[in-house]
């Protein structure tokens, strides 16, 4: 198995946060509920794992907190000494949407991201050098003159997390962000995410089917099927009943 090189230093931490509060949050649609009742908290340099079935509600739990749908409830980003209203957060898609044959280069990406400027008239050095350091926090600096469309599955997922921790965010949002990655590619990834919640303090929620390996970083499972059905060790959530009925039996003593 791969391990991940020596990450840079990373920027001074920037999140006071001491938890993220999911309070009955909730998610109609027309007459249909996507999702309800859902309460859960997770605190700085935790990671928790989102799992259950196609069509539970993770991929739009994650869209309520990122503000993209209406819900009820109550999402809270609370501190020791204050409550925050619009705290940064990060978002990596399961897949960025583009044509492979463009000619966009990963600088090209960053570069619209960072300034207003045209991309193809403007290259100022001190953007490729904010650039650099941007994607060197996720061992992705060599990539920076790629085009998107030949990166490859790892490669690509790594560019979009780099991308989502500037400005550094105090929550990440992951949803499968290593769909279709190689195996290698896939303990690599994991690796960095591990990594970078440790060095930054920040809190991750991550959606993923990959139970096992995800198991082995994550602080806090989840398995949600329209509500929170089961939440606590991966260990211990893994060998619960409505699990095993739904995702089969993964865990083994």
């Amino acid at each position: 198995m791969r391990t991940a090189e020596r990450l840079p230093q990373a920027p001074p931490a920037t999140c006071d946060l001491c938890c993220t509060k999911i309070e009955n949050l909730g998610v109609t649609r027309g007459r249909k509920v996507i999702l309800q009742d859902i309460n859960f908290h997770i605190h700085c340099g935790e990671l928790t794992a989102l799992i259950g079935p196609n069509g539970a509600g993770k991929t739009t739990l994650l869209k309520a907190i990122l503000g993209e749908i209406p819900h009820t409830g109550q999402i809270r980003f609370t501190s020791l000494a204050h409550q925050q209203d619009n705290p940064l957060v990060g978002y990596v898609p399961q897949r960025l949407d583009f044509d492979l044959g463009s000619p966009v280069s990963v600088r090209d990406l960053f570069t619209a991201s960072l300034t207003s400027l045209p991309v193809w008239l403007f290259r100022p050095r001190k953007i490729r050098e904010k650039i650099l350091a941007i994607l060197a926090r996720v061992n992705a600096d060599h990539l920076i003159d790629q085009k998107l469309g030949s990166l490859s599955g790892g490669e690509l997922q790594r560019v979009l997390l780099a991308l989502a921790l500037e400005p550094a965010p105090v929550l990440l949002l992951l949803d499968e962000p290593v769909s279709g990655v190689d195996e290698s590619g896939l303990a690599l990834f994991y690796q960095l995410v591990n990594d970078l919640r440790h060095k930054w303090d920040m809190s991750i929620i991550l959606i993923s089917h990959d139970l096992s390996l995800v198991a082995q970083y994550a602080d806090r499972m989840i398995f949600l099927n329209k509500t929170v059905q089961s939440m606590g060790k991966p260990e211990e959530v893994m060998k619960q009943e409505v699990v095993v009925r739904s995702l089969g039996r993964i865990w083994r003593d």
